[in-house]
């Protein structure tokens, strides 16, 4: 295996971040897509120095009419590179975006914890970072939406915990184009990519380009730039509000069985908007059925200075929030005063 400058770049930024470390169990999710398959041999090509055990997960989600030519293909290349292989298929065919990402991170979940690996990783590309930042810019989620895809996260929480890892966020999808060009690797062309009723396909097919010849032409570098460093941001926001909600928040049980909150507002009238968000954002995403909205969110803000007795409309779910003194009780309807 001849060592390449995408290897040194690799094994120089998995060293600096501390992400995959030695004798680490890794399963890797495969599509067969050029970015996974970049990842999948580059990690292959790596593991005698890093002593990794690595196998490949591949999720059929039923919706093109090759997808199982396309599993099979994965496979095949999986017993070239000789690196086990587990094949999931969706139950139904899966024909939302949405879905198909729920079930495909459920299913690596599974598989790391039946197969005791410790670390699923992911192709995710700067060029990928980048088009969800703008995707979630565009859909108003705030600072949560810009800074997605991180390099790492809790995949399962249970012990031992599971990570998802994204090592190639520093690398775009052109380099990765290359890599498998340079290597020979047998990409499988997926029909979808070029299914403009997906969102992504369109930003990246249509609006990127237009955004990099008329306004920016290292669009894609600045979008990454900018999640980055919301990402650190949100990092400390979000310590700070589970301080302030270990606090403020007391679960409480009603009468008659149901679960509510009560939130002390004399702690939180002081505190910075940013950190009154969040908290709220917090205690009713425990509550409703649904994340909440920004609406949903400013409505339990502003009781937070509203007079004795005021209360909002009713949640979804059926909850009301209403302030009794210096407490806002949020719980059902039924249990309200």
């Amino acid at each position: 295996m001849a060592w390449s400058l995408t290897h040194a770049k690799l094994h120089t930024l998995l060293r600096q971040r501390s992400l995959l470390p030695d004798h680490s169990r890794i399963l890797i999710a495969v599509s067969g897509g050029q970015d996974s398959l970049c990842l999948a041999r580059l990690l292959a090509d790596m593991q005698s120095k890093w002593q990794w055990s690595l196998a490949i997960v591949h999720c059929d989600h039923r919706w093109r009419e090759d997808s199982a030519a396309n599993a099979a293909h994965v496979v095949k290349l999986a017993d070239t590179w000789q690196v086990p292989a587990h094949v999931e298929v969706a139950p139904v065919p899966l024909t939302s975006e949405a879905a198909a990402r729920a079930w495909r991170y459920e299913t690596f979940a599974q598989v790391a914890r039946t197969e005791e690996y410790s670390y699923v990783v992911t192709g995710h590309t700067a060029s990928d970072r980048a088009e969800t930042a703008l995707y979630n810019l565009i859909r108003g989620t705030g600072m949560e939406g810009i800074s997605a895809l991180p390099w790492e996260r809790l995949l399962d929480p249970l012990t031992p915990p599971i990570a998802l890892v994204r090592p190639l966020l520093a690398f775009t999808r052109q380099e990765t184009a290359q890599f498998c060009q340079q290597r020979q690797l047998p990409i499988w062309e997926d029909s979808s990519n070029s299914d403009l009723s997906f969102r992504r396909n369109r930003i990246r097919q249509e609006l990127l380009p237009y955004l990099r010849q008329h306004f920016n032409p290292q669009v894609e570098r600045a979008l990454c730039q900018t999640a980055e460093v919301t990402a650190a941001d949100v990092a400390y926001l979000e310590a700070q509000t589970a301080q302030i909600f270990s606090q403020a928040v007391v679960e409480a049980i009603a009468t008659d069985g149901s679960k509510g909150w009560e939130i002390n507002r004399g702690l939180l009238q002081t505190a910075p908007l940013s950190l009154q968000r969040r908290l709220a954002r917090r205690v009713l995403q425990r509550a409703l059925p649904h994340p909440p909205n920004f609406q949903q969110i400013e409505k339990l803000v502003r009781l937070l200075t509203a007079p004795n007795g005021s209360r909002t409309d009713t949640f979804p779910g059926g909850y009301v929030a209403q302030v009794c003194g210096r407490i806002i009780r949020l719980g059902s309807l039924e249990t309200m005063p």
